[in-house]
Formats: structure tokens, sequence, C-alpha cells
């Protein structure tokens, strides 16, 4: 019977620790595979770190980590997964439970939860974060990688094979992994595929407007300035 990892990537989520395993609980109860959940804290200021360690049960592993950034979170609870296929998802859950089968009844090495396209809905989002969204990607699009047009959805799925392949190259630890590990799906032959799906936004959100802003441009300078230099041709 295939397996399932999910990975969870969190920083200061104090107040949102409890709610999210509670939908955790709701995924295993969905689904008929078995599934192990990798908790990674990203070296949190608050309490996340010490309420997580109170909540968490059975076939759900907790990782500590020094601050580093989403993309190192991520990487660091890859590489602990021993599922067939591998989720990761934001602890907010944006992408709600209920959504998850239809992105495991897709074929595809890679699958992404999309906001864009038919069927794709973003409740509660504001203006001015979907503006910053939409200029990201256009930049994306039109100097690192085309053909996706929401890069940034934090719920994908991956075979174990691709996730183990493709997550130990990141060279990106902050919020423009996502891109990199895009890019080096599709030079590495993999194929990627698609759901739309209804996401909610969080008041909460970590994303801060400026300063995340500055850092997720000045990464995909970075990944221009590899992609120029030949870093992703390796075999």
């Amino acid at each position: 019977m295939e397996s399932l990892s999910v990975v969870i990537p969190m920083y200061n989520e104090e107040a949102r620790v409890r709610e999210g395993l509670r939908r955790l609980d709701q995924l295993r109860a969905l689904l008929p595979i078995p599934l192990e959940a990798i908790l990674v804290d990203d070296g949190s200021q608050d309490g996340t770190l010490r309420r997580s360690r109170r909540l968490v049960g059975d076939h759900t592993l907790l990782l500590s980590m020094p601050h580093r950034g989403k993309g190192a979170a991520v990487k660091a609870g890859v590489a602990r997964a021993g599922g067939d296929r591998i989720l990761f998802t934001d602890i907010d859950w944006s992408v709600a439970p209920q959504q998850i089968p239809i992105l495991l009844e897709q074929s595809g090495d890679v699958v992404l939860a999309t906001r864009e396209g038919p069927g794709a809905h973003r409740l509660g989002e504001p203006a001015w974060r979907h503006l910053v969204g939409r200029a990201f990607n256009l930049v994306v699009q039109q100097g690192i990688i085309d053909g996706h047009a929401d890069t940034q959805c934090g719920c994908k799925l991956f075979t174990s094979r691709a996730a183990h392949d493709l997550f130990p190259r990141l060279t990106l630890d902050g919020w423009a992994f996502d891109v990199e590990l895009l890019l080096l799906a599709h030079r590495r032959g993999y194929t990627v595929n698609e759901v739309p799906v209804v996401w909610s936004y969080q008041s909460s959100t970590r994303l801060r407007l400026l300063g995340d802003s500055i850092s997720m441009f000045r990464e995909l300078l970075k990944i221009r300035t590899q992609l120029r230099s030949g870093t992703y041709d390796d075999p």
C-alpha cells in the first residue's frame, strides 16, 4: 500500500500549532493509506517548539533546527521522509485537508496546487498581496521558468524518487526555493502537473510585504545568475 509523508515547516506558529495538528488528523482520517508527519521548527522565537512537543502524537516526528528559512526547513523534513509520496504544506492549511486527496489522484512526479486558472479560487486575499504575487510571477516566467502561473502556493506533492533527488540540489533557503525546485524538476526531466485549488488567506501570515519581497526578488536574481553560469547543468 502506498504511503504518504507530510512535511510542515513552522516559524513562530505557537498560536496555530494546535489547529494545524487538528487538521492534520483530519487528513489522516480522510486517507486510506499510512501517513507520517514531519514538523520542522525553523528556529522559532516564540513557544512553537514547546507547544509542539506537548501536542504531537504517534506517527509525527518533530525536528528543531536553527532559523535559516522556509526552504531549509522543508528540505530538512524531506530528508527524513520515508513515504512513497511526499507532500509539503503550511501549518495554517490554506489548502484544506479535504483537497489533498485530489492531488493524490493525479499522476506525475510533481503535483502543484495552484491558485490560478479555471477552477481555482482565492478566499480573503488582500489586493496588495495578490498584486505582489503577480509581479513576482511575471519576473519568474520572463526570466527563469515559463508555464507556471503560481509557483508559490505552499502545497506541493512529489514522488519519493523526485523529492529525494531534487531537494538536496537546492541552493536557496528562503521563500523563493519553490522556483528553484520547479526549475530543477523540469531540467531533470520530471513530469509536473497542476491542480486548481481553493486557497484561503490567513491574516496572520508570516510574509512581510517589504522585507520578504526584497529577499524573494534577490533570490530570483541568484537563480538567474546560477542559471546563466551553468550551475543547474549537472548530469
